[in-house]
């Protein structure tokens, strides 16, 4: 994606490039302002995460965080504040077409997130014919053209998704697997230590079953080294940071220098 490039729904260059292997690294996004937001779309990120499961995020003040972004290459992805059929279709109609949803553990609820992304027949996805998805109602053929249009990521968190991993990654219009190291060591009995053995056990197995099956892999690592080695391991769509984070260690360091 070239420094110029504006990112657009359509086609989805996001999703093509995901799919196509590609390495896109992206930031987080949970202070709820549509100010840190653009300023994270002028840095030039591949992708930002707007997260909604862990900020204070909602649909009505996701929309300026979007509109923030109008002008930035970086690609809007979502994270729904859970996987839940009426918060995606509210997304969607705010204008949201690359999904990262959380606490997948099965392949029935892979269907499910799928499913709610989707016009009939091929989903369950209400129909409002004027919002802000379609340009209120002026995109032509919005209806035909958007189901190849949507990213649908799931996020491995616990022992039981990474059990049904295979199963996950079979299922149609999934379009990648991110992992959650936080929960995933938490779930494995090792809260706040992602690195232990038995945690990067299971996150070679998701990765070994997502490639297998073709599927891009994700995860957050804003250190640089885990980073570097999730690459390594195979990971391709890589957020190497948050706004949160750069933010109070910026301000830390700055005050650190004055005491």
């Amino acid at each position: 994606m070239s420094e110029q490039q504006v990112y657009s729904a359509f086609p989805n260059t996001f999703r093509r490039d995901l799919k196509a292997g590609k390495l896109l690294i992206g930031c987080w996004s949970s202070l709820g302002s549509y100010i840190t937001t653009e300023v994270l779309g002028v840095a030039g990120f591949d992708w930002l995460l707007l997260d909604a499961e862990h900020s204070p995020n909602d649909a009505i003040n996701l929309i300026p965080q979007l509109m923030a972004l109008k002008d930035s290459r970086s690609a809007p992805v979502v994270r729904p504040q859970w996987n839940d059929t009426v918060q995606i279709k509210r997304l969607l109609d705010a204008g949201f077409h690359n999904f990262l949803i959380p606490f997948v553990q099965s392949a029935e609820e892979a269907r499910a997130a799928v499913a709610a992304t989707r016009y009939p027949p091929q989903g369950v996805r209400g129909v409002s014919v004027s919002q802000r998805n379609n340009r209120y109602g002026t995109v032509k053929d919005y209806l035909k053209i958007v189901n190849d249009n949507i990213t649908v990521m799931v996020q491995i968190e616990n022992q039981v998704g990474v059990d049904a991993i295979d199963e996950i990654c079979a299922v149609e219009g999934v379009d990648g697997i991110f992992i959650g190291p936080s929960d995933l060591s938490a779930s494995l009995g090792f809260l706040g230590n992602p690195l232990q053995p038995e945690v990067q056990a299971a996150m070679q197995k998701i990765c070994a079953s997502a490639k297998a099956h073709g599927k891009p892999i994700g995860i957050l690592a804003p250190v640089e080294a885990d980073a570097r080695r999730y690459i390594e391991m195979g990971a391709t769509f890589v957020a190497v940071g948050s706004d949160l984070g750069v933010f109070r260690n910026a301000t830390q360091a700055l005050r650190d220098k004055f005491l």
